[in-house]
């Protein structure tokens, strides 16, 4: 096999370092022999949860989403903020934080490159199953407290999904990753798989 080009980073310079993402500009090595600038937003990375319950239904959350202006229906989710918190771990208090509730049986559906065109964001989305109501706390700040649980029919999620009525990207892959599980047409990974594409660069900073 021919070898591929090495897209080397001649030179980086942060632009904003911000509480939750970083921005910064990398020259980065053409194949041809010059060099392109390419900015990159550093992300801590998250995770998704696709909670579902006894009668089949999925936990579902409707927030308000600012850079959008307006609210979406999502999964359970958060960031990777909690230092050496695994990511099951930061997926189980999620969900209790959002939805109160906990679960007994995880694993690992799907991992999600929000936009890797630009970010380094990656979700890792979860199944739970086998839930509880768990001994949440209020909610803190006031975005938490304007959040609407809901639990829909999975295939009410799905037909959501391809009406364009949810659009958020780990919610769309999640949900149609769990019905091909429930299909019979994928197998879930261990809730501890490896996650080779876990954005570490923003982590780094915050230490």
């Amino acid at each position: 096999m021919t070898e591929r080009h090495a897209f080397d980073v001649v030179s980086t310079k942060d632009i904003h370092i911000g509480r939750v993402v970083g921005l910064r500009m990398d020259e980065v090595r053409m194949p041809g022999g010059g060099t392109a600038m390419r900015e990159v937003v550093e992300h801590l990375g998250a995770v998704a949860v696709v909670a579902l319950d006894e009668d089949g239904k999925v936990v579902l959350i409707h927030q308000y989403r600012h850079p959008v202006g307006r609210r979406l229906w999502e999964l359970p989710a958060g960031l990777l903020d909690v230092e050496g918190e695994s990511p099951a771990t930061t997926a189980a208090r999620e969900l209790e934080e959002e939805a109160n509730l906990s679960a007994s049986e995880w694993s690992v559906l799907v991992d999600v490159a929000a936009s890797p065109g630009f970010t380094d964001e990656v979700v890792r989305v979860f199944l739970a199953r086998g839930l509880t109501e768990a001994n949440r706390t209020e909610p803190e700040g006031d975005e938490e407290a304007d959040i609407v649980v809901e639990r829909i029919p999975m295939a009410d999620a799905v037909a959501k999904v391809f009406s364009g009525e949810i659009v958020n990207a780990s919610t769309v892959a999640g949900l149609l990753a769990a019905q091909a599980v429930l299909g019979g047409q994928a197998t879930p990974r261990p809730a501890d798989a490896p996650w080779d594409d876990k954005p570490t660069a923003f982590a780094h900073r915050r230490r």
